[in-house]
C-alpha cells in the first residue's frame, strides 16, 4: 500500500493495521504549548491563564484520542521536569494547577472513562516535590492510578521528573534484592519503575531541537525518531498517519539488498549522497525572536 492510499483509510482500519504489528509504545512530549496558545488563542481572552489551561487541556485530550484511535495502545507523555522549575514560581503554580486538573477535572475523567484509559505517572516526582508546597500532587497521581486500574484498552503514562532514572532504578534494585535475594531482570525493573510492564519504545515524536528524552529503561536504540517543525499541538491527523506509515513500512524496508542492486541503482545512490555531502539533519538556525528552526537538508533534485 502506498502512502496516499494509507492516508485515505478510516482511522479504525489504520488502527487494525497498527495492532497487527504488535503493541505500539509511542512517546510524545507535547512541547511548544505556550507558543501555540499565544499565536492561535490568546487574542481577546479576559483571563489568559484560565483560557490557556482550558484550551491546552482540550488540545491534549484531542491529541491523546487521536493516537488511541489510530491503534497506538500505550502513550508516554513527559509533562514536567526540573528545567521547568527555572521558569519561576508563577509558572510552577500554573503547572501544579494543570497537573491537578489532569487527575480531577471532569473532562479528563470522562476521557479516561470513555476511552478505557489506564493512567499512570512515572518519574521521581515524590522525591522532587516532597519538600515543596506541591507534595500533595504525588498522592493525587496515586489516586487516579487506582481509579483507572481496571481500564484495559489504552494506557497513558505521564512523566513527571523522569529525566534521570539512574538513582531510582538503583534503589529499586537494592530493595528488590533485599526482598528476593537476587537482582531483578530488566522486565521486573521496568515494572517496578512504571508500575507495570512496558515494551520498548516504538517511536518518539519531538518538537524543536532534535533530542529524545524521558523514557528511562524502555529506550532500546531501535525506536524511530520524528520531530515536528511546528509546536506539538499543531500535530494533524494526516501528519500522524505519515509517521505511522513511515514507522510501519518505510523504515522496515530501508536496508537495501546490495547483491541485487543494478548499476543504475548504484549510480543513483551515489549521485544522491554526493549531492548532499556536508549536510546534516538536525542542524538549525535562529530566527528573529530567538526561536530555533531546522534547516532544509535534502533537495528533491538530488534524489
Amino acid at each position: 500500500m502506498d502512502i496516499d492510499a494509507f492516508r485515505r483509510l478510516p482511522a479504525d482500519r489504520i488502527a487494525d493495521m497498527v495492532r497487527t504489528q504488535g503493541p505500539k509504545v509511542g512517546v510524545f512530549p507535547i512541547n511548544g504549548t505556550r507558543r501555540w496558545f499565544l499565536l492561535e488563542h490568546a487574542a481577546g481572552q479576559a483571563d489568559p491563564l484560565k483560557a490557556y489551561l482550558e484550551v491546552s487541556e482540550q488540545r491534549h485530550i484531542e491529541l491523546y484520542r487521536m493516537f488511541f484511535e489510530h491503534g497506538v495502545d500505550t502513550l508516554l507523555t513527559p509533562i514536567f521536569g526540573p528545567d521547568l522549575l527555572e521558569r519561576g514560581d508563577e509558572y510552577v503554580q500554573m503547572a501544579a494547577e494543570g497537573l491537578t486538573r489532569i487527575v480531577q477535572a471532569p473532562h479528563f475523567l470522562a476521557f479516561y472513562r470513555d476511552y478505557d484509559v489506564r493512567v499512570r505517572f512515572y518519574g521521581d516526582h515524590r522525591k522532587y516535590l516532597q519538600a515543596t508546597p506541591y507534595a500533595y500532587l504525588s498522592d493525587l497521581f496515586d489516586e487516579i492510578t487506582a481509579q483507572t486500574l481496571h481500564h484495559r484498552r489504552s494506557r497513558l503514562f505521564f512523566g513527571v521528573f523522569a529525566h534521570d532514572a539512574a538513582e531510582t532504578t538503583g534503589e529499586l534494585a537494592i530493595q528488590y534484592h533485599q526482598s528476593h535475594g537476587h537482582a531483578p531482570d530488566k522486565r521486573t525493573l521496568v515494572e517496578l519503575y512504571y508500575g507495570e510492564d512496558v515494551p520498548p519504545v516504538s517511536f518518539f515524536i519531538g518538537f524543536d531541537k532534535f533530542c529524545s528524552f524521558d523514557m528511562p529503561l524502555i529506550a532500546s536504540g531501535n525506536e524511530d525518531l520524528y520531530f515536528t517543525v511546528s509546536p506539538s499541538p499543531y500535530l494533524t491527523e494526516e501528519q500522524l498517519r505519515d509517521i505511522l506509515y513511515d514507522h510501519m513500512f518505510t523504515r522496515r524496508d530501508s536496508e537495501p539488498d546490495y547483491e541485487t542492486l543494478t548499476p543504475d541503482e548504484w549510480a543513483g545512490m551515489r549521485a544522491f549522497y554526493h549531492a548532499h555531502r556536508g549536510r546534516t539533519c538536525g542542524v538549525g538556525a535562529l530566527k528573529k525572536g530567538n526561536y530555533w528552526y531546522p534547516l532544509p537538508q535534502v533537495e528533491s533534485g538530488g534524489e
